[in-house]
């Protein structure tokens, strides 16, 4: 029997217009009025998760930055696995050599050194999940939802390596030609030592400490409440959903998952803007998977 749900949020739990749909919050009711908890696993940060959750009225655990971090439903942190100043220092000094452009989730949020190619990426992401749009109705959505989310700005990242207040936690790349610059640049960023690379989108590329990943984190969670992982359920759509798809014992992929990621799990799911989160919830319970 499944007690605890794992979901990540962007092409997963998340519609198209980057809020939770009514038939996923429903589902999720149906789930946590069963006594079962759910979480969300996602590689946002939780300045950038929070107020999504809470437009839906959804308070729940959260494992964020892809596992760095994790909190309770009282939002009360339960662990932070950073990256060591030196290693991230590395990453930064080679991304820079590269020229791309990247942001860095810190524990005290999210950093970027241009606002201007912050909202570009986001709009380049919206326009590859809605084609309908022009790249100017894009970069319109994008400047609206990026207005929501919290992030500060530094003129150097170097600030960041300098304040020993400041735990980093991941490093997110984005690139809009997507595999033909970020694969080459993967396997060079891959020779740094102790770090692991994921994706949650085609254009982008995530740098966290090896030991923050979601199925570590989801692991953890699990245990603390007495969970083994055959009675969790975890749900996702890209790489950086791999290792909690992988431990747990019910995993979904979301149809519009990533080839290599519906291979992992071991069931499959609707369109994240097909319900695909409600239907997976609603089937494992009802089915007793």
């Amino acid at each position: 029997m499944i007690k605890l749900i794992a979901s990540d949020m962007d092409g997963t739990l998340l519609g198209k217009k980057m809020e939770i749909p009514q038939e996923n919050i429903e589902a999720i009711r149906y789930a946590t009025d069963k006594g079962i908890t759910f979480m969300v696993a996602t590689g946002r940060g939780a300045t950038e998760a929070i107020p999504v959750l809470e437009e839906a009225n959804i308070t729940c655990p959260m494992i964020t930055v892809n596992g760095a971090e994790a909190f309770d439903e009282t939002g009360k942190k339960l662990f932070t696995v950073g990256l060591e100043k030196e290693t991230a220092l590395s990453i930064i000094t080679l991304l820079k050599e590269a020229g791309v452009y990247f942001e860095i989730a810190t524990d005290k949020g999210i950093f970027s050194d241009n606002p201007h190619l912050r909202i570009e990426n986001a709009a380049t992401m919206l326009a590859n999940q809605l084609p309908h749009l022009t790249f100017k109705m894009a970069i319109a959505m994008a400047s609206t939802h990026l207005a929501m989310l919290e992030v500060d700005y530094v003129k150097d990242y170097q600030e960041l390596i300098d304040d020993n207040a400041i735990t980093i936690l991941k490093v997110i790349v984005f690139e809009q030609q997507g595999d033909k610059i970020l694969k080459p640049l993967r396997q060079k960023v891959e020779t740094i030592p102790d770090i692991v690379v994921t994706s949650s989108f085609p254009n982008n590329i995530e740098i966290n400490h090896m030991n923050a990943q979601k199925g570590i984190a989801v692991k953890k969670y699990a245990e603390k409440l007495g969970i083994s992982m055959d009675e969790v359920m975890t749900i996702g759509d890209n790489f950086n959903d791999a290792s909690m798809l992988e431990l747990a014992g019910v995993s979904f992929a979301m149809g519009n998952a990533e080839e290599g990621v519906k291979k992992i799990a071991r069931f499959e799911t609707d369109n994240h803007d097909e319900g695909g989160v409600a239907k997976a919830i609603r089937r494992a319970i009802d089915e007793s998977l």
